[in-house]
């Protein structure tokens, strides 16, 4: 029995669109109960929201195309500006009216393109059923005029016609939501696929020399590898045809059945672990990849980012370092001396007290108060730095990895009673 039914579609229609949305039947079936017959007006504005590769674009691509729906589909991160999105707008407005384009669209002002919009509607054809504008990667309106997105929401009510304006994003409503407030949209919550959806998604991908069994094995054993650490599907849709080859290496040679799943398990694990360190990374082309694992190449020889022990620190933890080894090595009273362009007369004295005889290299490092962190951090930084929220989480930063230096190093010498009073006493000075 199919899951989707709607009196306004061809049954047909909708057991292949079933077939195109695999677990996503429930969403499907809402967006349907929302849009309605073609020629009622629907809700004037959607917002559609999820993680990353849940679905959201690939289902409303397919919903629209093969219901045959007029939708105008933009990506807000290639029309980055008003204007060209706008512009886009218009330009597949009036491919989808099958108006002949003679002359370039050029829309400056949204007064422009309401006006523009009114005339591109004017075929019969679109004036009888609802037309969808998806705008996909939609939190990028945040960056546009201010104006831009309250007007989206309320593209039906400016322009008087049966018009639905649907935004995917990867962020909730409330850091969409102007201050001023605006017309609020019907909000619609795509959940991440769980193993079981993956699972079923991915076995519909087998090769048809190998039957749909053996290739759903393979599947439940690389997401029983990689599900904890990616659960994107694009990611692992990409990961199972590049690891699959080496899965069938066995059954190629003859030297197991397509039902020895342990003797194909064992040849399939060494370089599961291999790809599992470059999981989102792309550190080598597929064709490299390939040529790794056919000459038996140890994950060492990848030549990527997993493979350099060099890590570049934040441009401004390198300086904190800096400034930190400086307060905690010179004296507070050469402070203006080496870092002030006018110190003034410094009189040259011989006096030197008897600790100071000693190098301070030699006594170890010093406490300093964070003010002083900070004065230091400023005089050798050119440019003007901002006591931002960056900054001093980079400071939060440092001083958690100073603790646990000190734990690992005093954890032994005197035990937990040291180890206790040297951390106490760096978090005074630091918050002092």
């Amino acid at each position: 029995m199919p899951n989707l039914e709607h009196p306004a579609y061809p049954a047909d229609d909708l057991l292949h669109l079933e077939s195109l949305v695999p677990c996503r039947e429930s969403q499907v079936s809402m967006l349907l109960s929302i849009f309605g017959e073609r020629q009622q007006f629907s809700f004037p504005s959607i917002f559609i929201y999820g993680h990353t590769s849940s679905g959201k674009t690939y289902v409303m691509q397919t919903l629209l195309t093969t219901l045959q729906l007029p939708h105008v589909f933009v990506n807000c991160v290639e029309h980055f500006t008003s204007r060209l999105l706008l512009e886009e707008i218009l330009i597949q407005l009036q491919n989808c009216s099958g108006t002949e384009q003679t002359s370039p669209v050029h829309c400056d002002t949204l007064n422009d393109f309401v006006r523009l919009f009114k005339q591109a509607l004017a075929s019969q054809e679109l004036q009888d059923q609802t037309l969808y504008i998806v705008l996909d990667r939609a939190e990028q309106l945040r960056e546009m005029e201010a104006n831009i997105l309250p007007a989206f929401l309320r593209l039906q009510e400016l322009t008087d016609r049966n018009v639905t304006v649907v935004l995917l994003s990867e962020i909730v409503w409330e850091l969409f939501r102007p201050n001023v407030g605006c017309f609020e949209p019907f909000t619609m919550y795509f959940p991440d696929y769980s193993i079981g959806h993956l699972q079923k998604i991915l076995s519909q991908n087998h090769p048809p020399e190998y039957s749909a069994d053996f290739y759903a094995a393979y599947i439940n054993i690389l997401l029983g590898v990689f599900y904890m650490v990616c659960r994107d599907l694009k990611e692992l849709r990409h990961l199972a045809a590049l690891n699959f080859a080496k899965y069938c290496e066995p059954v190629v040679r003859g030297e197991a059945n397509e039902r020895d799943t342990r003797k194909l398990w064992k040849n399939i694990e060494p370089h599961l672990k291999k790809a599992m360190q470059t999981v989102y990374l792309r550190e080598i082309s597929s064709s490299q990849w390939e040529r790794l694992q056919q000459d038996g190449g140890e994950p060492g020889q990848l030549k990527g980012l997993s493979a350099h022990t060099h890590v570049e620190l934040p441009y401004y933890s390198k300086f904190l370092l800096i400034a930190a080894y400086l307060a905690s090595y010179n004296p507070v009273r050469t402070d203006k001396r080496f870092f002030l362009k006018h110190h003034g007369k410094i009189r040259k004295t011989n006096f030197m007290k008897k600790h100071e005889k000693t190098s301070n290299h030699l006594l170890g490092p010093k406490p300093f108060p964070l003010d002083r962190l900070l004065a230091i951090l400023y005089s050798i930084v050119d440019n003007r730095v901002a006591p931002t929220a960056n900054i001093f989480s980079q400071i939060t930063s440092l001083v958690t990895l100073q603790l646990l230096s000190m734990v690992g190093q005093h954890d032994q010498l005197d035990g937990p009673r040291y180890k206790c009073t040297v951390s106490l006493d760096f978090i005074r000075t630091i918050a002092r």
